[in-house]
């Protein structure tokens, strides 16, 4: 797989490959709030009635790509698991990666939990939503294992949960700053998956939505790649993209191939996961950020603490799992305050993203006058685009 590293980050993976995750200063990131560090949109279980030793605890966590590759969706993972690591006093060797786990692959699966229990993990992460239905099977076979995925829906009445964030906030304020940057009237967007998958989808709407509330006039075009990971289709849709006259592409998947794409011709750029203004620093407006250190802290503590809850964790951006990096100062002069104030919505509650009737590209009326859509079904449900998509399939 093409690599595409700046020389920075290069130096920041090269300092972690060193010395693994006993620090997390070289990494771009603010530390959560005290107050996000608590369980969110739960559905509550029951309690552990033991806690479990410090000394004895072992964290397995499976990842579908190689966090070491600096960018992407198992990076920023990682990057949660070495903040929880040094936040806990945990040593190296109480954390047991699994990298480069096919989705798909239930044997490779299968052999990567069976590692992690030899090895004497008390809780497994699986850091993907394509391993949710067999990992729930591995939970059910390991009942004395804590199991939890990301994205997805399924857990049960004992030890499995998943855990996502509400990334369409996020979404949301990137599109603002696409759709108040975009000359041409066209804006591109590359996403992982299509209309079939939700977390995808509702990012992808709500982007949509964003662009169209500074520029209605705006079309927002879809480029699907059936991958979350691929540097070379990537760059590829971003090209296809950059033909059809759009002059602002955001992203929902994995590698900054697209925004170096896109600074070769001197377009401009929404980054996804990380901070990738980091590899293509004159394109990228600004990037929607994953910190998964405010799951990863308050869940690993509750299993050492013994309060520990077989809950479903949805946080958002004012739990602080989901942020945008800084803007770029080449963003349209009335971008920041148009961003915060929207922000300041969200937070207290006046503005939901999704909520009343809302029509799609098919014309299709969703939603009901005057109710916001529940969180968990705008990213397990979504399976519709906005009126201003045009899906390039």
């Amino acid at each position: 797989m093409k690599k595409i590293l700046s020389a920075g980050l290069f130096m920041v993976l090269c300092v972690f490959a060193l010395t693994s995750c006993r620090s997390s200063a070289e990494f771009k990131s603010v530390k959560a709030p005290e107050e996000s560090l608590q369980p969110i949109e739960t559905a509550v279980v029951e309690k552990t009635e033991k806690a479990i030793p410090k000394e004895k605890l072992k964290i397995g966590i499976i990842y579908s790509t190689d966090p070491a590759e600096g960018y992407g969706y198992s990076f920023t993972h990682d990057w949660g698991i070495c903040r929880m690591q040094e936040e806990l006093g945990l040593t190296d060797a109480q954390i047991i990666r699994k990298n480069n786990i096919c989705e798909t692959d239930k044997i490779a699966l299968k052999k990567a939990v069976g590692e992690c229990i030899k090895e004497g993990c008390n809780i497994i992460f699986a850091a993907s939503q394509g391993y949710e239905k067999n990992f729930a099977k591995l939970a059910e076979q390991y009942p004395e294992v804590y199991f939890a995925h990301a994205g997805g829906s399924m857990s049960n009445q004992e030890n499995l949960s998943h855990y996502f964030g509400r990334e369409y906030e996020v979404q949301y304020l990137s599109g603002i700053a696409a759709g108040l940057k975009t000359k041409t009237g066209r804006i591109g967007y590359i996403a992982g998956w299509g209309k079939e998958n939700p977390l995808v989808t509702s990012s992808v709407d709500a982007f949509a939505m964003g662009v169209y509330s500074v520029n209605e006039d705006v079309r927002v075009y879809v480029k699907t790649i059936d991958c979350w990971f691929d540097a070379e289709k990537e760059e590829k849709a971003a090209r296809k993209l950059i033909e059809k006259g759009c002059d602002v592409i955001a992203q929902h998947c994995g590698t900054p191939a697209a925004m170096l794409a896109v600074e070769a011709v001197g377009a401009f750029g929404i980054g996804c996961n990380s901070d990738m203004s980091m590899d293509a620093p004159n394109a990228v407006l600004v990037s929607t950020m994953w910190d998964w250190s405010v799951y990863y802290i308050q869940t690993v503590q509750s299993i050492l603490n013994g309060t520990w809850e077989n809950t479903d964790y949805l946080g958002g951006m004012k739990e602080g799992i989901v942020r945008l990096s800084g803007l770029a100062s080449f963003n349209a002069p009335e971008a920041a305050a148009e961003i915060e104030q929207v922000q300041a919505k969200l937070f207290s509650g006046e503005f939901q993203i999704f909520s009343d009737e809302i029509e799609t590209n098919e014309g299709t009326i969703i939603g009901e006058k005057g109710k916001a859509f529940d969180a968990k079904d705008i990213i397990g449900k979504t399976n519709w685009y906005f009126k201003n998509v045009i899906d390039e399939q």
